[in-house]
């Protein structure tokens, strides 16, 4: 395993990060009926709602730890990506744990979807090994599950890439070329031909663009089979749009549509965003998006007339790494974000953001737009934000690790397992949200002000630890002595976080990262 320390340089890092990337997974959709062994649904299998798929339904006993189980295959080690199709006809979310092969790996929760009739799809990222998989989706409310119909499993493989339903670009492509991998097309014409559920690959090199490279609303894939925009196995290939303005009408990727995988792009030096979802139901896998002119990776409404309920929703953000992002005036360019204008059921796990002259995560409100979906953000790492690579800094930037509100506007977001260090302000800060967050094992070492700053609101603190903060730290909520807070001294915990401190990538995606080289537990 290559360590990196905190102070390595950009090059370097994203370098690495690409080498560890590994070999781009084939797409496998498998569905498992909830109806049909080796599937346990502690409960009943009904048939009273219809728009069921197969012969039935779980409905779970309402009551915590009242599961329902699949059993998944899956050809090598790698990561499974699960669509949940289910129906809550009450008007309170569902949340559930996401347990595989005995080990707790996420949460999710199941929203109201106004009828028992009403049927929808939550997106959801596990680790699996080779071979059989148990997958419990395990209540944690006495509520219980919402009624599950079956679960997709889209698993990873490392075979030939297929000849039907792909297309190839290259640098040197042209538009009117076959798309094949002797004939490669441009992007933006693969873009225009691909079909629903098909896969582009970009060769290794460096693209030039000018203009976005647009992935339009209506182009989408579906929730068994996404459309999917990968490098070709074992190269890099590098979207450059240095020859754009700075303006915010000049981002790299817009990614519109719903149902699509972007993975093992690097997209650098937009004159805006370097990769902007506007769709849903999206995974964004080992992107780097590095030296753009406003934050990296940005969720947000596709325009000023998208409603609310077309905001972006159930996107995934995964073991993705953005840094020296910078604008001009030095306070817009975070690592990523997920603010103003976005839904519920976005997810950013495993992802890395450093040296971003804003912010790490910026997932601010304002009064003129209201709440935001909540947005989980676990086992991730943020340092080093206010201080570009090259160690410039710009005076309007907030420089905060995580900055997790706005505008006294009340937004219950989670956030887990993650760590901030050295970034110069707060670690964690609410930044005014008033709302009851869950605030749980996270690490907090060395920011400048407080490594966690929540002033107001009814936040959930559980197993938190800081060391050697700024200042004191400030948790109004529900805070009890599973924490280890900062108020003058370090407490037996932080001899773990001491030494040089490095990261990387295992070989499924997930982030590994060292303290004095000494792997510490997300």
């Amino acid at each position: 395993m290559h360590l990196r320390s905190f102070i390595a340089s950009a090059g370097l890092v994203a370098g690495t990060l690409v080498a560890l990337s590994g070999t781009t997974a084939q797409a496998a959709t498998t569905r498992y009926e909830a109806e049909t062994g080796p599937a346990i649904c502690t409960g009943a299998i009904e048939t009273e709602y219809a728009g069921y798929s197969g012969s039935g339904f779980c409905n779970g006993t309402n009551a915590t730890g009242a599961y329902a189980q699949f059993t998944v295959s899956a050809a090598s080690a790698g990561t499974a990506t699960l669509s949940v199709r289910f129906a809550n006809g009450t008007t309170t979310a569902r949340a559930a744990d996401i347990i595989v092969n005995g080990s707790t790996v996420s949460s999710a929760s199941f929203e109201s979807t106004g009828a028992w009739t009403g049927w929808t799809n939550k997106t959801l990222t596990v680790p699996v090994n080779s071979g059989t998989n148990t997958v419990r989706l395990n209540p944690t409310s006495a509520n219980g599950l919402p009624n599950v119909d079956y679960v997709d499993a889209e698993t990873s493989g490392t075979t030939t890439p297929p000849a039907a339903g792909t297309l190839y670009v290259s640098p040197s492509g042209t538009d009117g070329a076959a798309g094949t991998s002797t004939a490669p097309t441009t992007l933006t014409s693969a873009i225009s031909r691909v079909s629903s559920g098909g896969t582009i690959y970009l060769r290794g090199g460096t693209y030039t663009y000018s203009s976005t490279v647009t992935i339009p609303a209506g182009g989408n894939g579906t929730s068994a089979a996404r459309t999917t925009l990968a490098a070709y196995p074992g190269e890099t290939p590098v979207l450059n749009f240095a020859a754009q303005s700075e303006s915010s009408s000049n981002r790299g990727i817009q990614l519109n549509a719903d149902y699509w995988k972007i993975q093992g792009l690097v997209v650098e030096r937009a004159g805006d965003n370097g990769i902007y979802v506007g769709g849903s139901h999206n995974v964004i896998e080992r992107t780097v998006t590095r030296y753009n002119r406003d934050t990296g990776l940005q969720l947000g409404r596709i325009s000023s007339s998208t409603p609310a309920s077309a905001w972006p929703s159930d996107n995934l953000i995964l073991s993705a790494e953005s840094h020296d992002n910078a604008d001009s005036d030095g306070e817009d360019a975070d690592g990523f974000a997920a603010k103003l204008t976005t839904g519920t059921g976005n997810v950013f796990r495993y992802t890395v953001s450093h040296n971003n002259i804003d912010d790490g995560w910026d997932l601010y409100t304002k009064t003129d737009t209201g709440a935001i979906g909540p947005v989980t953000v676990e086992y991730s790492l943020s340092y080093n934000n206010g201080t570009l690579s090259d160690g410039s800094q710009a005076g309007n930037g907030d420089r905060n690790g995580y900055k997790l509100g706005g505008d006294d506007i009340a937004v219950d977001h989670v956030v887990r397992n993650s760590i901030a260090y050295h970034n110069g302000h707060h670690g964690f800060t609410y930044n005014s949200n008033p709302g009851s967050m869950t605030i749980t094992s996270n690490v907090s070492v060395g920011n400048t002000e407080r490594n966690f700053n929540f002033e107001k609101g009814g936040s959930v603190f559980r197993s938190n630890t800081s060391c050697d903060s700024g200042a004191t730290d400030r948790y109004v909520g529900d805070a009890d002595s599973s924490n280890q807070f900062w108020s003058g001294t370090n407490g037996s915990r932080c001899s773990a976080y001491t030494g040089a401190l490095g990261w990387s990538y295992a070989s499924n995606g997930s982030l590994v990262v060292t303290f004095g080289g000494r792997p510490v537990t997300l």
